[in-house]
């Protein structure tokens, strides 16, 4: 492969990605030919290391794009930004230069205090101008537009006084964030909250999604669960083919997280959600 390109403008050949994994560190280190266009990192996991998952990040680097996925900005939260972290995240990504920064629409806990849980809040006009303007504060802070992942959400709030697309749709107005659109907490939200994906679907503007996240999910006791942890299931297909009737060239990133496979299998993913791509109609 070519020496690594300036990611800042960069255009991608193969807009399938995987999410990196530990277990498949020493595979990747033999810098071997795959199918996988691109990698998406757990940023928490790399930014504040110079050990051997840092390593890897930065051989990798040489032969793929980056995207940097966060799990602690806690952007719902009303406590000030833990702006040490944000420092050392700003830091990570100039050196890295990933072509994609995110983190997800949630609540994680409160300054010097992470509950390491991705939690959901209320939809109402007070949460929406507050992290409207929490928003403005963190692109703002990194120069860069960040994308924001609606979360799976296991419960709701009786404040809550708009739907979640609706919120969403406002939020990527006001403050001209992106969204990072995962369509295994959608349906998971649609089937444990009794609503129709579409609804969210048709509302979003999908102009603004900068990328796709794709996973298995798992049931128990009646609900389903955003575990990452099977193969697609064929309701997240016919979903992801209803984005493609839309618009196409999204980058799309599969997660595995429990149980993980060896690359190859993750690899066969890729390839087949690629081929559904192919045969789509423009």
């Amino acid at each position: 492969m070519e020496a690594m390109a300036n990611l800042s403008n960069l255009e991608l050949t193969n807009i399938f990605g995987l999410g990196l994994r530990s277990p498949h560190y020493s595979y990747l280190e033999t810098r071997p030919q795959t199918q996988v266009g691109w990698f998406e990192i757990i940023s928490e996991n790399y930014f504040r290391t110079h050990g051997r998952p840092r390593k890897v990040l930065e051989s990798l680097r040489l032969d793929y794009p980056i995207s940097c996925h966060g799990v602690s900005l806690s952007i719902a939260s009303y406590d000030d930004f833990d702006w040490k972290y944000l420092q050392d995240l700003k830091n990570f990504y100039d050196e890295i230069d990933p072509f994609i920064i995110s983190d997800h629409l949630c609540f994680t806990g409160v300054k010097n205090n992470n509950l390491h849980n991705l939690l959901p809040f209320a939809y109402n006009h007070e949460n929406l101008k507050h992290i409207s303007s929490r928003i403005d504060q963190i692109q703002n802070f990194f120069g860069r537009k960040f994308g924001f992942e609606n979360l799976s959400a296991y419960f709701d709030y009786k404040n809550s006084t708009m739907n979640e697309w609706e919120f969403i749709q406002e939020l990527l107005e006001i403050t001209d964030c992106n969204l990072l659109l995962d369509l295994n907490n959608l349906f998971v939200n649609s089937y444990n909250h009794s609503f129709d994906p579409d609804f969210f679907l048709d509302s979003i503007p999908l102009e603004r999604v900068q990328e796709i996240h794709l996973a298995g999910f798992s049931q128990r006791d009646g609900f389903y669960f955003d575990t990452h942890s099977t193969s697609l299931y064929p309701e997240l297909i016919s979903l992801y083919k209803k984005v493609l009737n839309k618009r196409k060239n999204i980058p799309v990133v599969y997660e595995w997280d429990e149980n993980i496979p060896e690359f190859n299998i993750l690899e066969k993913q890729i390839i087949d959600i690629q081929n559904i791509w192919k045969e789509h109609p423009i």
